[in-house]
């Protein structure tokens, strides 16, 4: 079965070790991991910032004062869904470390994990929510050749 298509812009902010993340998200790995978590075609932008950016986006759209790992701004679903993915890159980094993975294979689950969210996918509108997306973020990351990012 064929991948759905992708317009990717993929985009570093300034930041220190920004050299760093940008060697680990080289566009056909953002690419690759985007597509497979697609059902269609896709126009998305991938943003890596640091912890002042991932902060304040994170305050002015959600209300809530601290730099989170992704956040996902969903602007259309069909035909085409169309999105900007905002990946902060010393939330990541610290995460990855915390829970022993690479650091790739950490943004893979996140970049998978927003993508799912621009297609609707919710884990914070109930426990059964949070179990299904979980459920298929286990399995893309599978086909992808990443083992289960919970654990389990």
């Amino acid at each position: 079965m064929a991948l759905p298509a992708l317009s990717l812009s993929l985009q570093f902010g300034r930041f220190g070790d920004a050299a760093r993340h940008r060697a680990v998200l080289p566009r056909h790995s953002v690419t690759r991991w985007i597509r497979h978590a697609l059902k269609t075609d896709g126009e998305i932008t991938v943003r890596i910032v640091d912890a002042d950016e991932g902060q304040r986006l994170n305050r002015e759209f959600r209300g809530k004062d601290y730099a989170t790992n992704v956040l996902t701004f969903d602007y259309a679903q069909s035909p085409l869904v169309m999105a900007d993915l905002v990946l902060c890159a010393p939330v990541i980094a610290e995460e990855a470390k915390a829970q022993r993975k690479t650091l790739a294979a950490h943004y893979a689950h996140m970049v998978v994990h927003g993508t799912l969210h621009a297609q609707g996918w919710d884990h914070e509108t109930g426990e059964e929510d949070a179990e299904a997306m979980e459920a298929e973020e286990i399995a893309i990351l599978a086909r992808l050749g990443i083992r289960n990012p919970y654990g389990r």
